[in-house]
């Protein structure tokens, strides 16, 4: 049985509207009303316990009366409830929705990962350097290594969803930090492989034209762009449903990480043709990883509508 667990701050005009509210809703329990107790911001404190596959609408109308504009709303997740009443009402009302994404959590998700501090643009540079020495020496396990460093997705996510919400800052902002957080990698590699030449540090192999993982990297295909829109696609419904193990089979099984790494290895060892091969590789999975989010992002919630109202028509016979 999955629930969650809020706790609410309401203003005392709207404390009695609010209760009500949730002592009509089946899948609300545990409920505990304290008023005037809160403070900063002061009114009336409440608590309850929602079943996870009805919480969209129960925020719904939470926000509705805009409790988070005058108040607060906080929402922490429940690891294990016992509860006869909640199990019955969840199998009798629920079905399928029991396991619907509570939204506001996802792009809550979302959001946080769409935050570019500065360790952002340290996370690439460095994952450049080492997809640069995976390159350089014919590593995969380094070009693997440097995809899981790479925060890139978190950027890419924040795109689609402000694309779906008509967020144009959070769209900006996304692409602004993409563009200089790759441009930082690329002249992060470029740089330290001009330190490998000059200092002839590369392997034999690699001098001789022995390339197969860069040929691999700079060569955008059909395959290429397959593995990138199932990705996108994997990516979205993993942060949707938490699945952290999901998500990391993302992050290294797109090549945006290692397309930039290779520009800037291109560049130093004056394969420009390599470099433009490249260039286009990270352009094709970024672009298709954002549409194939947004599109993932909105076609999710319209399916999991489908199936509320197909169980409440059910429900309703």
């Amino acid at each position: 049985m999955d629930m969650i667990h809020v706790r609410l701050v309401i203003p005392p005009d709207l404390a009695d509207e609010t209760v009500a509210v949730l002592s009509a809703d089946r899948c609300v329990f545990n409920l505990v009303s304290l008023p005037d107790a809160a403070r900063h911001p002061d009114g009336t404190a409440v608590q309850c316990d929602i079943l996870a596959g009805a919480a969209n609408e129960t925020l719904g109308r939470l926000r509705g009366l805009a409790v988070e504009q005058r108040g607060s709303i906080v929402v922490e997740p429940v690891d294990m409830a016992l509860s006869g009443p909640a199990a019955e009402v969840e199998k009798q009302t629920l079905g399928a929705r029991a396991r619907a994404p509570i939204w506001e959590e996802v792009e809550a998700r979302i959001h946080a990962e769409g935050t570019y501090r500065p360790s952002f643009y340290l996370y690439l540079a460095i994952a450049g350097i080492i997809g640069s020495v995976g390159i350089i020496t014919n590593s995969q396990i380094l070009i693997v290594a440097a995809m899981i460093v790479g925060p890139e997705y978190g950027a890419i996510t924040s795109i689609s969803l402000g694309l779906a919400n008509h967020n144009s800052v959070r769209i900006r902002q996304g692409l602004l930090a993409l563009l200089l957080g790759f441009t930082l990698a690329v002249v992060a590699t470029f740089l330290f492989s001009l330190l490998v030449r000059g200092l002839g540090l590369q392997p034999t192999a690699f001098t001789l034209g022995i390339r197969p993982v860069s040929n691999l990297i700079n060569t955008p295909n059909f395959f290429s762009f397959v593995v990138a829109v199932l990705a996108g696609v994997v990516g979205i419904v993993s942060l949707t449903q938490a699945r952290t193990s999901a998500l990391l089979g993302v992050f290294i099984s797109v090549t945006t990480i290692p397309a930039a790494a290779d520009i800037g290895v291109s560049c130093a060892f004056s394969s420009f043709t390599e470099a433009r091969g490249s260039l286009l590789q990270l352009l094709l999975n970024i672009a298709v990883l954002i549409v194939v989010g947004l599109a993932t992002l909105t076609a999710q919630p319209a399916i999991w509508r489908r199936i509320s109202r197909r169980r409440s028509r059910a429900h309703e016979r």
